[in-house]
C-alpha cells in the first residue's frame, strides 16, 4: 500500500494548494464587498491555479497506473512500483505542470489590456483573461488548445487505457470474490476521477454554451472548491 499512500499524500497536498489559490481571495472579497484584484495578483493566481490543476490531472493518471499494476501484475507490484519510480513520476508531474504554467503565464504578460476589465468568475481563469486582451491572442489560443489536447487529453487517455486493461484482467478472473475485491480497490479512484473530469468539463461547457456568468461561476465553484474538498472524504471512507 505504500505507493498508493505516497500518491494520496501528494494528491491531498495538491488539493490543499489548489483551493488555497482561489478560496482565500474569494472569502476576502465577500467579507470586504470588493471584487478587485491587481494585475500582478491575477497573473500569480492564474499561475498557481494552472500548476495545481495540471498536477491533479497527472497524479490521477499515475494512480490509475498504480491500480493497473496492482490488479493486473500483483506478483510484480513491489518491483514495478518501487519508491524510485514513484518519486520519478511525481517529480515529472511537478516539472511538467510548473513549466507549462510558467509558459502560459509569461505569454499572458505579453498581451495588452484595456482599462476597467471585468472577469465573470471569482478567480482569474486563463481563458477569460486572454479573451479580455486588446492585442492579438492567436498564439495564446493555440497554446491553450495544444496544452488542453496534449497535457489534458494525454493523461485522460492513459486513465482510460489503464482501466480498459483492468476490466479485461478482472473479466478473466474465475473467482467472484476476486472480481469484487479488484473492483473495490478502484472505487475511490474512479469516484475522484469522475468528479474531477465531470466538473472540469462542466466549467467549459457552461461557459461555451450558456454564456451565463452565474452558471459558469457555479460550475467553477464545483471544480475548484467542492471537488478538492470531497477527494479526502472519499479516500478516507475507503481507507
Amino acid at each position: 500500500h505504500q505507493p498508493m499512500f505516497l500518491l494520496l499524500c501528494n494528491l491531498s497536498f495538491v488539493d490543499i494548494c489548489f483551493t488555497s489559490t482561489t478560496v482565500p481571495k474569494m472569502l476576502v472579497n465577500i467579507q470586504t464587498q470588493s471584487k478587485v484584484i491587481t494585475y500582478e495578483g491575477c497573473i500569480t493566481q492564474m499561475y498557481f491555479y494552472i500548476v495545481f490543476a495540471m498536477l491533479d490531472n497527472f497524479l490521477l493518471t499515475v494512480m490509475a497506473y498504480d491500480r493497473f499494476v496492482a490488479i493486473c501484475h500483483p506478483l510484480h507490484y513491489t518491483v514495478i512500483m518501487n519508491p524510485r519510480l514513484c518519486a520519478l513520476l511525481i517529480l515529472m508531474s511537478w516539472i511538467i505542470s510548473v513549466l507549462n504554467s510558467l509558459l502560459e503565464s509569461l505569454m499572458v504578460f505579453g498581451l495588452l489590456f484595456c482599462a476597467d476589465l471585468e472577469i465573470s468568475q471569482f478567480f482569474c481563469e486563463l481563458n477569460q483573461v486572454v479573451q479580455l486582451a486588446c492585442s492579438d491572442t492567436f498564439l495564446n489560443n493555440m497554446m491553450m488548445y495544444f496544452s488542453a489536447l496534449l497535457l489534458g487529453g494525454g493523461p485522460l487517455a492513459g486513465i482510460l487505457y489503464s482501466y480498459s486493461k483492468i476490466v479485461s484482467c478482472v473479466h478473466g478472473m474465475s473467482s467472484a470474490l476476486g472480481k469484487h475485491k479488484a473492483f473495490s480497490t478502484c472505487a475511490s479512484h474512479l469516484s475522484v476521477i469522475s468528479l474531477f473530469y465531470c466538473t472540469s468539463l462542466g466549467v467549459y461547457l457552461s461557459s461555451a454554451v450558456t454564456h451565463s456568468s452565474q452558471s459558469s461561476a457555479v460550475a467553477s465553484v464545483m471544480y475548484t472548491v467542492v471537488t478538492p474538498m470531497l477527494n479526502p472524504v472519499i479516500y478516507r471512507m475507503k481507507t
